[in-house]
């Protein structure tokens, strides 16, 4: 079982987290931002994933370190989890409709931290959620699980169905890429020999 446990503790944030890659989708979400907790709600469902994300973070200040923060702690808990990444599948991607909308993730797990976001969100807040700070918190997830993850909202009408979209292909593409492939669980995904 492929699984990690940490704490992040700054002057902003305060993070508990633990994930296990081979698990059945159970989650424990606390970030004081609603609709984040549904956002990794759906990410651990879709993807399998058994998280447990406790934030405690200065959201009367404003919303961004805590954004933030969680991306970042989710990325350091696949970093540990998967260790040094020997016979995964390392890319993954998924494309999904939701309702009107159309969007598509792609992973790739292959040491270098990049992002490319664009959700076509319109709006200041969904829920209670800064949309803005999306970006951030894909952001720290990258820089801190390094890889490179691309994230589009091809169309669609609800800013809703938007950012939900790309969390349920954000959950299936890491799904893939975490996965393990059997005829190659010895070799590292690479021709350098080295993530």
């Amino acid at each position: 079982m492929r699984k990690a446990a940490l704490e992040r503790n700054t002057k902003e944030t305060q993070i508990r987290g633990s994930l296990r890659i081979e698990g059945r989708g159970t989650y424990n979400i606390s970030t004081g931002i609603r609709f984040l907790d549904h956002m990794l709600e759906l990410f651990a469902k879709h993807g399998g994933f058994d998280l447990t994300l406790q934030a405690q973070g200065d959201l009367d200040v404003d919303q961004h370190h805590t954004v933030e923060d969680c991306g970042i702690v989710l990325g350091q808990l696949f970093l540990q989890a998967l260790g040094d990444r020997r016979g995964i599948n390392r890319a993954g991607y998924f494309v999904l409709p939701m309702d009107e909308t159309l969007a598509v993730v792609a992973v790739d797990l292959g040491g270098r931290p990049a992002l490319v976001y664009k959700d076509l969100v319109k709006t200041r807040l969904v829920g209670d959620l800064q949309t803005e700070l999306l970006e951030d918190f894909f952001g720290g997830f990258v820089n801190h699980v390094g890889g490179n993850l691309h994230a589009k909202v091809l169309y669609g009408r609800s800013n809703h169905h938007k950012i939900e979209a790309i969390f349920k292909c954000f959950a299936r593409a890491m799904r893939y890429a975490c996965s393990k492939d059997a005829r190659l669980k010895k070799q590292l995904p690479s021709t350098k020999g080295l993530l």
